[in-house]
């Protein structure tokens, strides 16, 4: 049986980033990427260079680490975006410049103010520009599955001719219905004479839950060869089309998709992990592949026959996507040299000697409250460690509370801000709304609390609790990620790492694919 190569484009640190709250600072970016090459990701977008000096440093950064996968960074349809992208990949040994621009009549009219022959005229010229100094150009019409097919095979016939070697058809706002994008696609191909020179790929939005739907109608139907997806099925809105989905859908069925993917499925549960670590997005326990129920089964039935033969009720094993795999790695008495490849062995690696310094001294504390310490342990204990000292704007130093029936709660803070220790008390409804009025009781951030959600990181009473706090202050939303043993002290850390992201003045401009 002959198979075809599918391409798998992740846009994690771009699409993904665009969730409320979901920024990425560069290190967390870089464990990212890093986690991506090593599951064998085709193509990872790193971001879009020309939406703030930070997510160009970040691009940057990730373009001078990846060896083998193609670095991509998303640029408008403008010589200023483009130069802006090239500038952050042309270091890296594979990269690829991401173009778009809109051709739909509602976002050409409301949204660009042009001309369908402006927006053709653009895009060629883009294309143009782009591919004289980049090999390998994609080039994405928004909201293509909501454009008209003839003028959309006049701008598609166009940049194929001036160099694009990707074209991708974005369902933006998740209208599409699996037959009817994939029928869509493949009407495109056919009718563009140099539809042939090019690699077609589909980006599909989840807002009716057809995301991964649509994308494999649009490789079945479509004869598209690329899909662009995300970790968990991270985005704004629903989100977009699950990685790990697509890629065990396409292995699981291989017999029906005739298709193969380069990806290390064993990857996929660990790199799911970071993420929702780093981005405050728990994965939901019934969440296909990377659920944590995604492979029990609490039906005796079901167990009866899983204890007979697990493939009476499983298509795939929690070993394939790396369910199982190390799971007690270190204990109290593990020393630097175990800690440090255990980390490398996940995919961690720091900056310098007194990063690991400092990392290691956080495991010691940990080990002494806790006796066996898990993967998901070491993952959350490094995601605590936040931003670098130098982007801390406030720091807890020390916080105490009191509680009890009959009593009104209370908490006292010490945080430096600046260096500059100051504290704060406060009384609350509970514990943890105690301690954020004492918080704020110092740092005055005038912020909305939009969530507070606590998740035990792995089981048993002695769990660190993993703690997301999203915030909100003049339209800007940001999340703070916290854990500890001590739940209330979690609560606290989230707290003020999300003050801490309101406090860097990083500016963003988040396009919609």
């Amino acid at each position: 049986m002959s198979t075809d190569k599918l391409i798998i484009f992740d846009t994690t640190m771009r699409d993904g980033e665009q969730s409320p709250g979901a920024s990425m600072t560069r290190e967390e970016k870089l464990r990212i990427a890093r986690a991506l090459e090593r599951m064998r990701v085709d193509v990872i977008e790193a971001g879009f260079p020309a939406a703030s000096n930070g997510d160009f440093e970040a691009v940057q950064a990730i373009a001078g680490v990846v060896k083998n996968s193609t670095v991509a960074g998303l640029c408008r349809a403008n010589d200023k975006d483009i130069q802006r992208g090239i500038d952050a990949l042309k270091a890296a040994e594979s990269w690829r410049i991401h173009l778009f621009l809109a051709t739909s009549a509602l976002h050409m009219e409301k949204k660009l103010r042009m001309t369908p022959d402006q927006v053709f005229e653009q895009a060629k010229l883009a294309v143009r520009f782009a591919r004289n100094a980049c090999p390998d150009v994609e080039f994405s019409p928004e909201d293509g599955s909501r454009s008209d097919p003839d003028f959309l095979c006049r701008v598609l016939e166009t940049v194929i001719a001036e160099g694009a070697t990707t074209i991708n058809i974005p369902d933006t706002v998740g209208y599409a219905v699996p037959e009817l994008y994939g029928a869509f696609i493949r009407d495109l191909r056919e009718r563009i004479p140099n539809s042939d020179k090019a690699i077609w790929s589909v980006h599909c939005h989840n807002d009716l839950g057809m995301a991964v739907a649509n994308s494999l109608a649009g490789v079945t139907i479509g004869g598209a060869r690329q899909v662009e997806c995300t970790i968990n099925g991270l985005g704004e809105r629903a989100g977009n089309t699950s990685l790990e989905e697509i890629v065990m859908a396409v292995r699981t069925r291989k017999d029906f998709f005739k298709l193969e993917t380069g990806i290390d499925a064993t990857q996929i549960v660990p790199t799911s992990r970071l993420v929702s670590q780093i981005t405050g997005f728990v994965v939901q326990p019934n969440k296909a592949v990377v659920g944590a129920n995604a492979f029990a089964h609490a039906s005796g039935i079901h167990q009866d026959g899983v204890l007979k033969a697990r493939e009476t009720y499983e298509i795939m094993t929690a070993e394939d996507v790396g369910w199982s795999a190390n799971r007690i790695v270190l204990g109290k008495l593990s020393g630097r040299t175990a800690f440090k490849q255990r980390l490398k062995e996940l995919g961690i690696e720091m900056d310098n000697e007194d990063a690991y310094n400092k990392a290691f001294a956080r495991f010691k504390d940990l080990a002494d409250k806790k006796s066996e310490i898990f993967d998901e342990d070491l993952q959350a204990l490094v995601t605590d460690a936040g931003m670098p000292d130098s982007a801390e704007h406030w720091k807890l130093v020390h916080m105490a509370q009191g509680s009890g029936m009959g009593e009104r709660p209370h908490a006292s803070v010490v945080m430096s801000e600046a260096g500059a220790e100051k504290s704060s008390e406060a009384g609350g409804d509970g514990p943890v709304d105690a301690v954020f009025k004492a918080i704020e009781g110092l740092a005055n951030s005038g912020a909305e609390l939009l969530l507070y959600s606590v998740n035990a990181v792995t089981q048993g009473t002695e769990s660190q609790g993993e703690v997301t706090v999203r915030l909100s202050r003049a339209g800007r939303i940001v999340n703070g990620v916290g854990a500890d043993t001590d739940i209330i002290v979690a609560s606290a850390k989230a707290y003020i790492g999300a003050l801490n992201k309101l406090a860097s003045k990083a500016e963003r401009i988040n396009p919609q694919l």
